[in-house]
């Protein structure tokens, strides 16, 4: 508990940042602080990655709902039409929330990556024993490949969501101004097109997910 209130000292604590540099100083003094408090950087990067891991769950959970709600409508001969398809843009904008999560997410994971890497290759500079440093050079550059299998991973899962959301978009602003049981019956053929979307969207989250998963292992294996 002490850590995380410290942990939001400092958040509250650090300097709006205009620049590239000033962000990037202001990041360091952030890591700085929390490795006063215990947490390393490569902690942090493990923490980060479960909560990518995390964000992109939730995305996954709620593109899935934003699909069988628009299927919903399509299929709906009823009454209550704007009640339908308020329900539909409210999962839309879920889905987007979610998916800037995600990729707010994957910048967090690099840039304390970035940040990680940077201080380790300075550390190798440091030592006067050749094996030692040997060593360190080898698992750098491990780690180092490791996560960029994982991030490569991420990325486009986390690039799939983009289209997939424009087209709901699109549909969702259609359906604003043409809400009838004439024109839900001619979006069939796009609820197939998106449900194809959004399985192959779901495919790619769920190995971006398993590469979570692998990384967190291995980190934590190796800090052992």
């Amino acid at each position: 508990m002490r850590r995380i209130i410290v942990v939001a000292a400092i958040l509250v604590m650090l300097p709006a940042a205009g620049c590239r540099q000033a962000k990037e100083a202001a990041r360091e003094q952030y890591y700085t602080a929390l490795e006063k408090v215990g947490l390393e950087k490569r902690e942090v990067l493990v923490k980060r990655v479960d909560n990518a891991r995390e964000a992109q769950q939730k995305a996954e959970r709620q593109f899935r709902d934003a699909l069988e709600e628009f299927k919903a409508l399509v299929d709906y001969r009823g009454g209550e039409l704007e009640s339908r398809y308020e329900k539909l843009r409210g999962e839309y904008e879920d889905a987007k929330q979610r998916a800037d999560t995600v990729h707010d997410k994957i910048r967090a994971v690099k840039n304390v990556a970035t940040a990680l890497f940077k201080e380790w290759e300075t550390e190798i500079g440091k030592y006067t024993n050749a094996e030692m440093k040997r060593t360190s050079q080898r698992e750098l550059a491990e780690t180092r490949k490791r996560y960029e299998q994982l991030v490569v991973v991420m990325e486009r899962a986390a690039s799939r969501m983009d289209p997939v959301l424009a087209k709901l978009q699109d549909q969702v602003l259609f359906l604003k101004h043409n809400l009838n049981a004439k024109v839900l019956g001619s979006l069939q053929t796009t609820a197939v097109s998106l449900e194809t979307d959004v399985d192959a969207l779901i495919r790619d989250m769920e190995a971006s997910i398993r590469e979570a998963d692998a990384f967190i292992k291995d980190m934590e294996g190796a800090a052992k």
